[in-house]
């Protein structure tokens, strides 16, 4: 159940090539991004890797909290994900799991089009639970958007973007 009262659309597009498409119950694909160490710290600051079990719980978890999506790019026609994406007011969750994919702008531009979801949604601001301070990547991203350091956290900060 994503946003309680909002319909979450099957596809939801950010630019040519590039898409997010609602989580329907499918993720086994997944899973070697959250085998990969490297990504893990980044995600959950540590480096234990995810069961298929796990997984499927997270997905579910954060299906129950927002509107769960993966972050497709067209390749030779396909659509292909590359990461995921969670959106509620209070928090987005984002990883670009596919390392490749890295580094190329794909982050910021989910999260502008998810900045433009939450203005069409009649939100007053969006909130970033806590960036951790070992991955400024993501720090770019979020500040790249309009996101601001809101508050401290124990280990990084929360971000705000007032939207009106």
């Amino acid at each position: 159940m994503p946003i309680e009262g909002v319909d979450q659309p099957e596809i939801l597009p950010v630019e040519e090539g590039l898409r997010l498409h609602r989580y329907e119950g499918e993720c086994d694909f997944a899973l070697d991004w959250y085998q990969d160490p490297d990504t893990l710290l980044l995600v959950d600051g540590k480096t234990d890797p995810y069961t298929p079990e796990r997984l499927r719980q997270m997905y579910e978890y954060l299906n129950q909290k927002g509107e769960l999506y993966f972050i497709e790019v067209l390749e030779q026609n396909v659509w292909r994900p590359v990461g995921d994406v969670t959106f509620w007011q209070q928090d987005m969750p984002i990883v670009v799991g596919e390392k490749s994919m890295r580094g190329h702008g794909i982050g910021t531009k989910v999260v502008k089009r998810l900045v433009q979801r939450g203005r069409e949604l009649g939100y007053d601001a969006l909130f970033v639970e806590e960036i951790y301070s070992w991955n400024p990547a993501s720090r770019r991203c979020f500040e790249k958007a309009g996101f601001l350091p809101f508050a401290p956290t124990e280990k990084g900060c929360s971000y705000r973007l007032v939207l009106k």
